[in-house]
């Protein structure tokens, strides 16, 4: 998946794929994550926020499935 670098103090990089609704994260402690169902308002929102940990601890982390990749 490709992922668009961000600036953030905890995130690397965000990828989005929309067919399998599935947003990748990536810590800049190197691990990755992926939240499954996640809606493309959902990752657009993410993409536009002014904290991008911020959005992603209140809005998508405990609401969405996930994995470590």
């Amino acid at each position: 998946m490709d992922r668009t670098s961000v600036t953030s103090s905890n995130i690397a990089s965000i990828g989005y794929d929309e067919n399998s609704s599935t947003l990748e994260i990536e810590f800049l402690n190197g691990s990755i994550y992926q939240y499954f169902d996640v809606p493309q308002a959902v990752y657009e929102e993410l993409m536009r926020a002014p904290s991008h940990g911020s959005y992603l601890a209140t809005n998508i982390k405990g609401n969405y499935r996930f994995s470590r990749v």
